[in-house]
Order: structure tokens, then sequence, then C-alpha cells
């Protein structure tokens, strides 16, 4: 287990507090500390009409601002773990550098699904989206609602980058004492590599035992090494992304690595990832595969 803080972003809105609440909760569970972040993109830009006198320390300027939003934080996460280490800083840069930067510092970082810079009706916020993608470690945006005493649910694609998610998943059920839904989830037989076409014709009783040889096969390293988890897995045939939203009912948090076999070459997060990011029912965290740099 690691002893990495975990970060949280925080910009003032009730979302980023929200999260930052999330964050001391899952400090408690690892015993680590949290250290909120701020992204103050200011200092970078002093040649803005608004020019260096609006940065001052002085009450009501943007740096004093900044560092308001950042104590706001650091009380949210008081308030919600009393017990928790607490840090905070305003890091140069846009809300997402900021973060990112973090992150490889971190254990896991935590953000509001929407923030002050989303627009009115924006499902997820292009900061939250644009760290799930880049950062060097996983990203639990804090969306919907959740029950401790539901299951970790992770969705299991079966390719290689989706190994280091299945790993934090079984990690997140032995932390949480929780079981771990393993839902593997195919419209068309998975392909053997990214680049091989899928069937178009194809018996289906076969397809769906190499679908669940497939789940088998991903999840026996890590059952081998969390044999207490209790692991409770479900092989679906049908509609791949709004199967999975809907199981995001029954579950405290989902987990998924950041692109599989469905992805295009380049592409750092995938459809699925994308659609959990903007319709889960409950918190989704993000795994960076070993494309990603882990």
């Amino acid at each position: 287990m690691t002893s990495l803080p975990i970060v949280a972003g925080v910009d003032g809105s009730p979302e980023s507090l929200a999260a930052a609440a999330v964050a001391a909760r899952e400090a408690v569970l690892r015993g680590v500390p949290v250290r909120i972040v701020h992204g103050f993109i200011w200092p970078a830009m002093r040649n803005v009409p608004l020019g260096p006198a609006a940065l001052g320390p002085a009450e009501g300027g943007l740096e004093n601002q900044a560092r308001q939003i950042v104590a706001e934080g650091v009380a949210a996460v008081r308030a919600a773990a009393p017990g928790v280490e607490v840090t905070g800083e305003v890091i140069t840069g846009s809300a997402a550098q900021a973060l990112i930067r973090a992150s490889g510092g971190a254990s896991i970082v935590v953000v509001g699904d929407r923030g002050l810079g989303a627009f009115a009706g924006l499902l997820a916020g292009s900061v939250s989206i644009h760290v799930a993608a880049h950062a060097a470690c996983p990203v639990m945006v804090v969306r919907g609602t959740t029950d401790p005493s539901t299951p970790v649910l992770l969705a299991v694609d079966g390719s290689p980058a989706g190994d280091a998610a299945v790993g934090f998943a079984f990690q997140e059920a032995a932390l949480r004492n929780v079981p771990l839904w393993a839902l593997h989830v195919w419209a068309h037989p998975t392909a053997d590599v990214a680049t091989e076409m899928q069937p178009l014709i194809f018996d289906e009783s076969v397809a769906r035992e190499n679908e669940e040889r497939l789940i088998i096969d991903a999840l026996a390293r890590w059952r081998t090494e969390f044999p207490d988890v209790d692991l409770r897995t479900q092989v679906v045939h049908g509609r791949v992304r709004r199967t999975i939203l809907e199981a995001t009912r029954g579950a405290q948090i989902i987990v998924l690595g950041s692109r599989g076999f469905g992805g295009f070459k380049g592409m750092l997060l995938g459809s699925v990832s994308q659609a959990a990011l903007y319709h889960s029912d409950c918190p989704v965290v993000i795994v960076p595969g070993a494309q990603a740099g882990t």
C-alpha cells in the first residue's frame, strides 16, 4: 500500500468541496494525508489588462481569493475526517495542468465532475476529463451517489492496458471490505488484438465461451493476490455502454481502464470510460494503463 497522499482539486465550487470531503474519507481508508491543490493561472498572464496589481495579497486580490479557495478545501477535509493530515497549495497554471503535475506524487487524484469552469448543463467538466486522460495515477471523478454497503464495480475488457484497473479494483474491494463485481459486456466477439476486425457473423454460444474465458484470464492474477475478496463475475451479451451505466446504480464506485481494445491508437480515454464520466450514477475511477507510463 502506497503512502503517497491523495490529491484533491478545488476551485471554490460546491462540487469541488464535495470532492475534497470524499478525498478525506478515501484518506481514512488508506491511512494517507490529503493535499488540496488549486490551479492559479493569473501569474502566468501578467500582461493581461488587469495588470500585476490585481495579483497582490491585498484583500480581494486574485491571489488572496486563490488561497481562500484552498483554505475552504482544507476545511472541508477537516470537517469530513478530523484526524486526517491535510495541506493546501496554490500551484501556478490551469486547474488541469496543476492536477496533472501533482498526480506524479499522488496515490489518487480526486476531482468533482463539474466546477466553476463548466458551462451550465454540461454533465462533466473539461478539467475532470482532461485530468482523467493525462494523470500519472488513478483519478476519481466524484459524481452521483454512493452507498458504502454496495460492491465495487469493475468494467473488464480483457485488454493488457486494463490490467492495472483490475488490480486497483481488487485493492479497493479489499480496503472497503465489500464484494468486487467484475462485469464484462460484449456486443461482438472480442478481437485478439486491437487492429483485428470483429466478425459480422458468429456462433453466439462459442463466442460466449470465449468471453467467459476472457474475464477468467483477466482476473486470474489478481484473484490469487487477493483471495479474501468476494469476487462476483458477470458476462453479458448486449449494449456495452448502456449495460455498464445501468450497473453503476448498484455500485459504490466504478473502476475502468483509461483505454482498452475499443480505443483507437493514441486515444487516451476510451468510449466506455468517457460515457461513465458523463453518465455514471456513482463515482468513477479511471486507472491509467501501461501506455500512460505506469
